[in-house]
C-alpha cells in the first residue's frame, strides 16, 4: 500500500500540488517558519518603497522592496531607565517605581521610539538631507560645549568622552543630524497651520467670556458609622482586588566595596618618572586639537540617482571648482549661487571651525590635506560633490608637563587607588566563586561586614536598595530562586556590592480577613460620598423646580455666595468648579442653569449661573490678537502633525516583540 502511494505521488501531479502549495507558503508562512523565535529587536517598523505604495504586505515583497527601521532591545532599555529617573526626579517620594514597571508604561516608551522610527523612514523616503552647517550649529549652541558663552572644541570632546558609553564627534553629530531629519517631517506640517481672523475672534470671545455664579459649598457628610455586611465586605474587595494586592518583596544581604579615600597618603610624593609617564600617556588630553575654517559648495547627488544623473552632478561640480579656483574667484557668491546645501548656502558656503572626526571621512580628509585659501577639486561623499576652501588654520597647542605637574601626580596617586580597589573586587570575586552560596568566606577573607536590608518592594527601598543596578539584580529569578550572590555592583565610581536574596515573596492578594478594616473604612466613605451626591443632585432638581439657591441655602443653614463677572480659570471656590461653571449651558432669559460638583475631600458645590457676557475682541491690541493667531496656530500645527504622524504609522507595518521589553 505504502509503495503505491509513493507510485502515485512521484508524478508531474505530485509536482504541481507542491509547487501551488508553496505559493501561499512562501508569501505568508514563510516569514513565522524562519523567523518567528529570532527576532531580536523590541519593534520593528517597515515601510512600501516610494515608487510603490501600494505594494502588498507579503513577505517576499516586503523583504525586498520595503524599507525597514528596528528599534533595538538595548535602545528600548536605555530611553525606559532614563525616563525612570526621569519621573523619579520629577515625582520625588511619591514616585512608584513597581507601578512604573508595568508593561503598559513600556508600550508608551515604546510607542514614542516607534514614532521616531517612523518619522526616519518618513525623512528617508522623502529624501530629506540636513546639510553640515545645519549640524555644526547645533552643536555650538550647546551649552555643555561652551566656556564663556563659546564654542570650545576641548570642551566638547572632553564632555564627549564623559558619556556613557563614550561617544566619537562623527557619533554625535550624526546623532545630531538624524535627530533633525526626523524633526524636520512634523515642523514642516506644523509651519503649514493658520488661522483666519473669523477664528481668532471667535476664541477671543469665549477665552474672555464672564460669568456671573451663585453657589453655595455643602460640607462632607459624616462618615456612616453603620455596620457593613460581609456580603458588602466580599463585593467591595472583588470589584476593588487591586487595591489589595501584596507587591513582591526581597530581604537582602550585602558586602559594599570601596577605594579608600587616602590610599595614597602612605605614600604622599610621587615619584616625578611615574608623573611623566602617566603625561606622556594622556598629553592628548590637553593638547587644543588642530582646527579648520572651511566654506563649500555642495552638488547634491540623491540617492539612488541613475549614472547619467551622477555624472551631470560631478560636471556640474567641476565646473564650479574651475571657477573658484580662477584668480580673483568670489567662493561665497558662487556657493550662494549654486550650493545645494541650504544651511549653509545663505553663509557663502561657511562651515565654521573643522576638527576631526566632525566631518564625514572624504571630506575630512580632503580638508585637512589643503594648504590655506586653497579650493580642492570636487569631493565625492553620500550628499554628492563638494568642493572646499580651506580659509583659515588653527593649529594644535601642546601642553607641557609643568603645567599639568599637580594634575598628574593626583591621577597617579588615585590610580594606585584604583588599583588596590579593582585587586580587592578581583579577590572577592575569586572566593565568591569558590563558594557562591555565601557571602561569609568572602567577607572573612577580604576584612568586611555583611550588612543587611529588611524586605522591601520594588522601588520603596532606600540607601542601595533604591539604586536601579540592585533593585534589577534582587528581583532577577537568577537571585531570587537560587540564593546565589550576584555578580559585581557597580553603584559609583570605585564603589561595588555583591548582595544575595535571603528572603523572596511574590507578589500576592491579600486576603479578605487582613484587609478587612480598610475595607470597612472604604465602604463607608463611598456610602457617605454617594449621600453627598444625591444631596447635591436633590438640590439641582430643585433649583429646575424654581427655587431660587438662596432659598435652599437658607433652609440648610448655609451660606450662599453671590460671584459677578467670574473669569475662565478662576478657582472660585475650586478650579474643578469653575470649569463646571463654563461647561453648563447660558441661561434661558431669567432662569438660571444649575450644577454640580463633587469635590475630592466629600463636599460638594450647587451652583447656579444667571448671566453669560462674551469677551469684547475689540478690547484688545493688534499686538494681542497677532500673539493670540500665534499660539492657536502653533496648537493646530502640533495637531495637525500628530495626524500626520498617525497616517504616517497607517501606512507602515509595526511589529512589537513584548518578549524583548
Amino acid at each position: 500500500m505504502l509503495q503505491a502511494l509513493r507510485d502515485k505521488t512521484s508524478g508531474w501531479i505530485a509536482i504541481a500540488i507542491v509547487a501551488v502549495l508553496a505559493v501561499p507558503f512562501a508569501f505568508f508562512g514563510m516569514e513565522q517558519y524562519l523567523f518567528q523565535n529570532n527576532a531580536d529587536y523590541a519593534a520593528k517598523v517597515e515601510a512600501p518603497p516610494k515608487w510603490w505604495q501600494s505594494a502588498p504586505d507579503w513577505w517576499l515583497v516586503r523583504k525586498f522592496a520595503w524599507s525597514s527601521a528596528e528599534v533595538s532591545a538595548e535602545e528600548f532599555r536605555q530611553t525606559f531607565d532614563s525616563m525612570r529617573e526621569q519621573r523619579r526626579q520629577q515625582e520625588g517620594e511619591a514616585f512608584d517605581a513597581r507601578a512604573f514597571e508595568t508593561m503598559e508604561s513600556k508600550r508608551e516608551v515604546l510607542e514614542q521610539l516607534i514614532d521616531r522610527a517612523v518619522l526616519g523612514l518618513a525623512a528617508d523616503r522623502a529624501n530629506i538631507v540636513v546639510g553640515d552647517a545645519q549640524v555644526q550649529e547645533i552643536i555650538q549652541s550647546i551649552p555643555a560645549f561652551q566656556v564663556e558663552g563659546r564654542f570650545d572644541p576641548q570642551r566638547y570632546q572632553m564632555a564627549l568622552q564623559s558619556t556613557q558609553p563614550p561617544r566619537t564627534p562623527r557619533e554625535f553629530q550624526e546623532g545630531i543630524r538624524i535627530d533633525l531629519q526626523r524633526a524636520l517631517v512634523p515642523q514642516s506640517i506644523a509651519e503649514t497651520a493658520f488661522v483666519t481672523t473669523g477664528e481668532s475672534t471667535r476664541l477671543m470671545r469665549l477665552l474672555g467670556e464672564r460669568r456671573d455664579v451663585s453657589f453655595v459649598v455643602v460640607p462632607p457628610l459624616a462618615v456612616d458609622a453603620a455596620e457593613v455586611s460581609q456580603a458588602d465586605q466580599q463585593a467591595w474587595y472583588e470589584s476593588h482586588a487591586a487595591r489589595y494586592r501584596e507587591p513582591e518583596k526581597v530581604a537582602l544581604e550585602y558586602v559594599e566595596l570601596k577605594a579608600a579615600a587616602d590610599a595614597g597618603a602612605e605614600n604622599a610624593t610621587v615619584d616625578e618618572a611615574e608623573a611623566r609617564a602617566h603625561f606622556e600617556q594622556v598629553k592628548s588630553r590637553f593638547a587644543t586639537a588642530e582646527r579648520r575654517r572651511a566654506s563649500h559648495i555642495l552638488v547634491e547627488v540623491p540617492a539612488g540617482a541613475d549614472e547619467a544623473t551622477q555624472q551631470a552632478a560631478q560636471k556640474k561640480a567641476a565646473d564650479i571648482a574651475a571657477k573658484a579656483q580662477a584668480p580673483g574667484a568670489d567662493f561665497a557668491a558662487l556657493a550662494r549661487e549654486n550650493s545645494d546645501d541650504p544651511g549653509s548656502k545663505d553663509g557663502g558656503g561657511d562651515l565654521g571651525w573643522v576638527e576631526k572626526g566632525m566631518m564625514a571621512g572624504a571630506f575630512e580628509d580632503a580638508l585637512f590635506a589643503m594648504q590655506p585659501n586653497a579650493v580642492s577639486a570636487p569631493v565625492r561623499t553620500d550628499f554628492g560633490w563638494h568642493v572646499l576652501q580651506l580659509r583659515e588654520v588653527d593649529a594644535g597647542k601642546p601642553v607641557a608637563f609643568e603645567d599639568v605637574r599637580e594634575q598628574m601626580e593626583k591621577e597617579v596617586s588615585e590610580g594606585d587607588s584604583s588599583r588596590v580597589y579593582n585587586e580587592q573586587v578581583g579577590r572577592f570575586v575569586d572566593e565568591i566563586n569558590k563558594n557562591p552560596m555565601s557571602l561569609e568566606p568572602a567577607a572573612a577573607a577580604g576584612g568586611v561586614q555583611i550588612q543587611t536590608i529588611a524586605p522591601f518592594a520594588r522601588g520603596a527601598g532606600s540607601g542601595i536598595a533604591a539604586n536601579n543596578a540592585v533593585v534589577q539584580a534582587a528581583f532577577s529569578e537568577a537571585l531570587t530562586q537560587d540564593g546565589t550572590v550576584s555578580d559585581p555592583i557597580e553603584i559609583g565610581p570605585n564603589q561595588t556590592v555583591f548582595i544575595r536574596v535571603t528572603s523572596h515573596t511574590p507578589e500576592r492578594a491579600q486576603p479578605l480577613a487582613q484587609v478587612s478594616e480598610r475595607v470597612i473604612a472604604e465602604v463607608r466613605a463611598d456610602r457617605a460620598r454617594k449621600q453627598a451626591e444625591q444631596a447635591a443632585d436633590a438640590m439641582v432638581a430643585e433649583i429646575k423646580g424654581g427655587k431660587t439657591l438662596q432659598a435652599l441655602a437658607g433652609e440648610r443653614q448655609l451660606q450662599a455666595q453671590d460671584v459677578p463677572g467670574i473669569p475662565r480659570g478662576a478657582p472660585v471656590p475650586d478650579a474643578s468648579a469653575s470649569q463646571a461653571y463654563f461647561r453648563a449651558a447660558p441661561p434661558t432669559g431669567d432662569t438660571p442653569t444649575p450644577g454640580k460638583v463633587m469635590l475630592a475631600d466629600g463636599s460638594s458645590v450647587v451652583f447656579a449661573v444667571t448671566k453669560v457676557e462674551p469677551g469684547k475682541p475689540e478690547d484688545a491690541s493688534e499686538q494681542e490678537q497677532r500673539m493670540l493667531r500665534q499660539q492657536l496656530g502653533s496648537l493646530l500645527g502640533s495637531e495637525d502633525a500628530e495626524i500626520m504622524q498617525r497616517s504616517l504609522r497607517r501606512e507602515m507595518k509595526i511589529t512589537v516583540n513584548e518578549a524583548r521589553l
